[in-house]
């Protein structure tokens, strides 16, 4: 038996031990996770073969399983991907770290010191589908915050989840940290799931990332406080005055680069006194790379080659090369239709008018709000946070990409000299 083998026979046992390992992580100095954060990024590129064999057998059996191409993608992973990920955990590393930073503080009239100072979670739970990816992420974001994680990755991915968190367990034991403090429960299936949910008080905090009928699930089931990621129905919306070139890349970045992760573009909006200048060529040019248009009549009227729009195409994330297109009458009624249909997590205009740009940012509820960019940059990498936990689009504690301070809460210090409040 490794050193890293779990000679426990219940989840509840796994779940306690995760607990235990986060209180010994909490006390960590930083130089301490940063040479385990290295460790990982060193295994990983050290057992890629290894990693990549059992990602293999996952891709099997999806591609047998008749899984979605976009699930597949999810799912993949190569050298080059492997290779991300490595960088991302040294970029972790490189960051600072959270824990113990003051946020305020004052000396009281009394001479108490009052200081607000940031702390792990204690045990981050997180379940999510298809994505190995966020195995190497989460573990990553989590040691460096002073957490221990939970993980369950869900069936599709289960033997490329089960050699990552192998991977990840040798080299926190080889750098002297305990191996719990990266847990995965993907043997006790789904029931695994559920308890997850329920682990109240050996559980924190729990993040679901995935499906919106998973993510519907886990804020409805768990017991465990939430921090809910959402589905991705991106927009963007080409004002009048948006450049033409502008238009036609940001549109083909957001659709086509990677249309099944949730920063893809799914309804693009188009003022009405743009929409014979900018739909043919942004829609020639999606139609070019293989996007299927699903147009509103004012779009169909414009290209002929988009088949007819549905309210089912306004609330679709379609995860795949499909696009909604409407024409709407101005920013108010873009704001509108976001309003309406929208997920809150991502929306960008398109426009040289300053006016409508701060209308847009600032009338539109959603986690994050563009200018004349890719919907495609939200993302915790992009941000400079190195990995994220997921892309909240809550409002309570946490809002758009979640990084090292989002793992974090908060107590407070009091320093004092024998002062009694009398």
């Amino acid at each position: 038996m490794s050193v890293v083998d779990e000679a426990v026979s219940s989840i509840v046992e796994k779940f306690a031990a995760a607990k235990t390992a986060s209180r010994a992580l909490a006390t960590l100095t930083a130089d301490a996770k940063n040479t385990a954060l290295e460790a990982v990024a060193d295994a990983i590129t050290a057992e890629s073969g290894r990693i990549l064999a059992a990602n293999e057998l996952d891709l099997a059996n999806a591609r047998e399983s008749g899984v979605s191409e976009a699930l597949q993608d999810r799912l993949r992973l190569d050298e080059a991907r492997l290779g991300r990920l490595a960088d991302a955990t040294r970029l972790v590393a490189s960051l600072v770290d959270p824990v113990g930073e003051s946020l305020r503080g004052k000396v009281l009239p009394n001479g108490l010191r009052l200081d607000q100072i940031r702390v792990p979670f204690g045990v981050v739970g997180v379940i999510y589908e298809a994505r190995p990816n966020v195995t190497v992420d989460i573990a990553a974001l989590a040691l460096k915050s002073g957490n221990a994680a939970v993980l369950r990755g869900g069936s599709a991915a289960q033997n490329s989840n089960r050699v990552l968190v192998d991977v990840i367990r040798e080299a926190l034991v080889a750098s002297g940290l305990p191996a719990d403090a990266v847990v995965t429960i993907d043997e006790f299936g789904r029931e695994g799931a559920t308890d997850l949910m329920h682990a109240r008080g050996y559980v924190d905090v729990l993040v679901p990332r995935g499906s919106a009928q998973l993510i519907e699930t886990v804020v409805r089931e768990s017991t465990v406080p939430v921090i809910e990621t959402g589905a991705g129905v991106v927009h963007v919306f080409l004002d009048e005055s948006a450049d033409e070139g502008w238009s036609v890349d940001i549109a083909l970045d957001a659709k086509t680069r990677r249309p099944s992760v949730c920063n893809a573009l799914e309804t693009l909006l188009v003022h009405e006194a743009a929409a014979e200048r900018l739909l043919p060529p942004v829609l020639g040019a999606l139609s070019a790379s293989g996007v299927t248009i699903h147009g509103d009549d004012r779009t169909r009227a414009v290209f002929a080659d988009a088949v007819e729009a549905t309210d089912d195409d306004w609330a679709a994330e379609y995860m795949s090369l499909d696009l909604a297109v409407r024409v709407v009458a101005d920013v108010d009624a873009a704001m509108e239709h976001i309003a309406r249909w929208s997920t809150h997590h991502t929306e960008s205009i398109v426009t040289n008018d300053l006016a409508n740009a701060e209308r847009f940012l600032a009338g539109v509820d959603s986690a994050v709000v563009m200018v004349n960019a890719s919907p495609r940059f939200t993302d915790g990498g992009e941000f400079g946070f190195g990995a994220e936990v997921g892309i909240s689009t809550q409002k309570l504690h946490a809002r758009g990409p979640m990084g090292l301070g989002e793992l974090t809460s908060t107590k407070w210090v009091v320093r004092g000299a024998g002062q009694t409040r009398g």
